[in-house]
């Protein structure tokens, strides 16, 4: 009896969640039952969706009392999938009393909901009105940005709570109108201070910013907060990577760790950032920032670095247009090695990195092999056509692709301005302007017009191939007429 009991004990904890199970009968009443709520659309085969399963439960739990999170299964419950435009999977967005506010497109990592959403939570600036309040608030992890106002209806506190609200997502707000509070941090009247993290300071920069405008509007204010948010060198995570990127910057990546080891995390940081100011005191444009090899492995082994190698920094250099640079030579505790590589990136004297296969030996096939080291011989080629497929060789639609685009391939291997290509995209770096976020994806690029390739949106049969390339080829098509006909005459040649 008591073996039954424990069964049944352990089942009933292994199904516990503290994440709500909505469906099309119950959505609509329940869902207005929370305040704040993170809903997940999802279906039980896809990939992605468990493995932001565990993740997602973490954060219920923790979240719990707080932030509702909520999961719709849209392969039973497609009438809710439908009406709040659910098209792939999993689909987050964010309710609020009951009313759908946006799509969520913060981290998916249970840390990463958490942080998210408290920001979510409650007013979009927290009300400080002693010393005590200040300095718990402003001990926190993350960056704060504090509004102090004598008056609570003065335009410079309404145009603070519109950027506070504006970027409430991704950093945090308090004001006050304490006179005592106004008094011991020196403004008068009026002023917004962004306060860096405590964990974070140096001295190579102040620990806090002044607001110096003179007017205060919602623009200015965010413009403000925008430029001074991350410092000369922030410590990049997943929370706030999604900021950081898409600007040149180089990040140095080594085991950084502000729980276990704020200690020996800073070590380093202050180190980069030494050599960051010199350059940065120059008139150099560069971001810098530091972030954990561990956490960035996959950002690691697209650098081609060791994730596993020593204590020592890695460095590397990604620009706008998606460049990589990688400082091959080992980190010194000097900065000499560190300051060589940023003169000789700013001389214009390094070489990018390209992470590519070896350029294959024979390429003769019906479809060219495309890696990053002969992309530009092959595909950008400006007196041909190419039709190319970016790959991964574990894609089972791009398995089922490959003998349809090997017959492409033969049937148009007489014609000379045409090219049917593929590239592994798992294993070669794939160069702007083309864009691959899931397999088997095409684009045609056309003889003339290579940086202008257009992304293939058609069928994927041989004759919907021939049809699209009848249509956008810059030359009449020449087609084998069959692969008979080829036996009984080499020559036999269609012009189409």
């Amino acid at each position: 009896m008591f073996k039954v009991i424990f069964v049944a004990a352990l089942v009933g904890f292994t199904w516990a969640s503290d994440v709500f199970d909505y469906t099309d009968d119950d959505f609509d009443s329940n869902i207005g039952d929370h305040g704040l709520a993170l809903v997940e659309f999802f279906a039980p085969w896809c990939g992605h969706c468990k493995r932001l399963a565990p993740e997602y439960e973490s954060a219920a739990t923790r979240l719990k009392g707080t932030v509702a999170l909520v999961k719709v299964d849209c392969t039973a419950n497609s009438n809710v999938c439908s009406k709040y435009g659910v098209s792939g999977y999993p689909t987050l967005k964010i309710f609020r009393d009951g009313e759908e506010t946006g799509p969520y497109d913060g981290p998916r990592t249970a840390d990463g909901i958490v942080s998210f959403l408290k920001k979510q939570a409650g007013p979009a600036s927290v009300v400080l009105e002693s010393d005590a309040d200040f300095a718990k608030y402003t001990s926190d992890q993350d960056a704060s940005v504090v509004g102090f106002f004598s008056d609570d209806k003065s335009t410079a506190q309404v145009e603070f709570m519109k950027a506070a609200s504006a970027l409430r997502d991704n950093y945090r707000f308090a004001h006050t109108n304490s006179e005592a509070l106004l008094q011991s941090h020196g403004i008068e009247g009026e002023g917004i201070v962004l306060f860096r993290p405590l964990k974070l300071n140096n001295k190579f920069e102040e620990s806090s910013v002044k607001y110096s405008e003179d007017k205060y509007t919602n623009s200015k204010i965010k413009k403000f907060i925008q430029d001074n948010i991350f410092g000369i060198c922030p410590h990049m995570t997943d929370d706030n990577k999604d900021q950081m990127r898409g600007k040149e910057m180089l990040v140095a990546y080594y085991d950084v760790d502000y729980v276990k080891n704020p200690k020996g995390s800073n070590y380093w940081r202050n180190r980069v950032m030494k050599v960051a100011k010199s350059f940065l005191d120059q008139g150099k444009k560069l971001n810098f920032a530091v972030a954990s090899k561990s956490a960035f492995s996959n950002d690691v082994s697209e650098f081609g670095m060791d994730s596993g190698a020593g204590e020592l920094p890695l460095v590397a250099i990604r620009t706008v247009k998606g460049d990589k640079y990688v400082m091959a030579e080992e980190f010194s505790r000097d900065g000499k090695a560190l300051e060589s590589f940023l003169q000789n990136y700013f001389d214009g004297n390094l070489k990018r990195y390209l992470k590519s296969e070896a350029v294959p030996e024979n390429n003769d096939g019906p479809v060219k092999v495309v890696v990053a080291e002969n992309f530009d011989a092959i595909v950008n080629a400006d007196d041909k056509d190419v039709l190319i497929e970016f790959y991964a060789p574990w894609c089972g639609h791009c398995k089922s692709l490959e003998p349809k685009f090997k017959e492409l391939g033969e049937m148009l291997a007489d014609d000379p301005n045409v090219v049917i290509a593929k590239m592994d995209a798992t294993l070669n770096d794939v160069p702007p302007p083309y864009e691959v976020s899931g397999f088997p994806t095409l684009y045609f690029s056309p003889a003339g017009r290579k940086m202008s390739p257009k992304k293939y949106e058609g069928g994927r049969e041989l004759d919907d191939f021939v049809a699209y390339l009848k249509k956008e080829a810059t030359s009449p098509l020449v087609i084998r007429s069959s692969k008979k006909q080829d036996d009984d005459n080499d020559d036999d040649k269609t012009e189409l």
